[in-house]
Formats: structure tokens, sequence, C-alpha cells
């Protein structure tokens, strides 16, 4: 790394380690320069496809959310392995709702001793615009089911800052992962030239939706060359929040979506039997990563969805 990007990547280390990851009393956060941001034009990612297209995809079926949850930790700790030898770091992104749950398994003996924690790094797919103490908020989420047991570094969880507004957090967390990608802490895709995070684990809802991008919503199908954006009122409250865009969803190096529970069925059903005609449909069948994308399936979830997930 010249001796310039190293300068660059200690002073943002040290401006992000001021973001500790204990959810109450976080100070104010400088927002960095606009001018900053245009100094780093946008790329445009490669148009999106339906779930069963260009994807590598594979599904796994367990009997129990305690047997899922088992495989879903030794499938993130070997891909944290993999890209920790290979890169020096695995980032990981993280939604909300159940699926932080279901990563208790890596908390327990093996993993905890095991996988070196110094490596990863942390990113959020979306997140409400509210204090991070408060409940709903993902970041909390995360941290009171998992970011809190385990021995990451402080600077290396990159919450996204709720004390800006909803078009300031949204620079600022682009900015942040432009200069990651060119650290090389985030892989950048060749084919797209957008970051290529090495894991996203995604939750669904019932309604299909994931990160905060939801059915019929303008920027769905939008391709502007933006990494982070940020949706005024949100079908849930609240009003405001920061999400991934969907191309930079789909750079991703490997992905595992998550359905757990009877309710989110019918969405998962719907994404691998309609993924070939778009028009109108849920935003989980957008989804086709660049790299590897994996179904963790349990109870009634598995059963609507049946092999046509293979």
């Amino acid at each position: 790394m010249a001796l310039s990007s190293l300068s660059l990547f200690l002073s943002l280390r040290s401006f992000y380690s001021a973001r500790p990851i204990l959810p109450p009393l976080l100070p104010k956060p400088r927002a960095f320069s606009s001018n900053l941001l245009r100094s780093h034009p946008h790329h445009f990612g490669a148009p999106l496809k339906a779930s069963t297209e260009g994807a590598a995809m594979a599904q796994k079926i367990f009997d129990t959310e305690e047997a899922l949850m088992v495989s879903l930790a030794k499938y993130t700790a070997d891909l944290s392995h993999k890209f920790s030898v290979k890169r020096g770091s695995f980032s990981l992104v993280l939604s909300g709702g159940s699926l932080v749950k279901s990563l208790r398994k890596l908390v327990e003996p093996p993993y905890m001793d095991s996988v070196e924690w110094s490596k990863w790094h942390v990113f959020w797919l979306d997140e409400k615009t509210i204090p991070k103490d408060q409940d709903g908020c993902n970041y909390k989420l995360a941290y009171d089911y998992f970011l809190s047991q385990v021995p990451l570094l402080p600077g290396n969880v990159y919450a996204i800052n709720e004390a800006l507004s909803a078009e300031g957090a949204t620079d600022d967390y682009e900015t942040c992962l432009r200069h990651l990608v060119k650290c090389g802490v985030i892989d950048m895709s060749t084919a797209s030239g957008l970051p290529k995070f090495d894991l996203m684990l995604i939750g669904m809802d019932p309604d299909g939706h994931i990160a905060s991008v939801f059915t019929d919503h303008p920027f769905l199908q939008e391709d502007n060359g933006k990494w982070v954006t940020f949706i005024h009122e949100s079908p849930k409250p609240p009003i405001d929040i920061i999400t991934l865009t969907l191309p930079v969803i789909n750079s991703s190096a490997h992905m595992a979506i998550v359905s757990t529970s009877g309710h989110q069925a019918m969405s998962t059903s719907n994404s691998v039997k309609n993924s070939g005609d778009l028009d109108g449909k849920m935003p989980i069948q957008w989804v086709s990563p660049e790299g590897e994308l994996t179904w963790f399936l349990t109870g009634d979830a598995a059963e609507t969805v049946g092999e046509k997930c293979v």
C-alpha cells in the first residue's frame, strides 16, 4: 500500500473509531466534505437481473432453525477464513430483523476462538434514521444479539451516522465505502466498478422486500451509479431510511438469503417461480449477485419452494 494511501486509511480509521459500537452516548461525528464526495465519480452498475439468471444458486433446507443456524455459522466462518487469507480482511454486510438472531452460533465454540475477528469489517444493508440505542434500529439489533459478544475492532464497525440528515448520512456512508474500496478493505468488482462485498447476509420480509428496497418504489429499476441512497416516505416507519442500492447488492461475491418462518413462505416461493417476469414483482426477484447465492431455508418457506430453488 502506498504511503499516501496508508496515511489516508489510518486517518479514516481514526475517524471511524470515534463511533464506538456501544449504542448509548455516541459522540456526534463530523461529516465528510461534499467536495470530497464529488471527487470520486460514480460508476454505473450492470443491469439488474432476475434471481435465477446469472448467479450460481444453491439451496440449503433444514428441518429446524437450530440446524440452519449451525450451517449458517460454518458458512460464514469458512468465508471469513477464505477472505482473511486471500486479502487480509473480510467484509460482511448485515441486514436487520430475524437474520441477526440467526448468527448466534458464531458466538459459541468453536467459532468464538477460531474466527479471526480482527479481520472483520461490518457494514449495514440499510438503516433507519433513529438513534442507535432505540428499538427498531438495525445497529442496536446487531449489537444486542451479535456484535457485543465478539471481539471485533471498534473501528471496523461502520455504522450509518444517524446524527446527519438522511441525505447527509447517505453521502457520508457512500464516501466511507469509496475510501475503503480504494484502500483495499472492500474488494471492487472489475465487471461493474462497484464495491464487491465478500458476504451479504440478507433477511426477507413477507412482502418480498430486501434492504429498504420496496415493491414499486421509483428507484427499484434505476441505475444511476449511486452506491447508497435514501428513502423518503418509506412504507415502514420511520419516514427516512438509508439503504445500499440494488446494483451494489448484486455486486456481492457471496450472498445468503435466510428465510426461517412460515410468513415468509409465499414471498420466497414467488421469488423463485416468477423470477422471469419482473414487472411489478417483488424486490427479491431482482436479486442476482455477481458471485454465489445461497438460500438457507426452513419450515414452511422450504416446503413452499420445494425443489424450485435448485
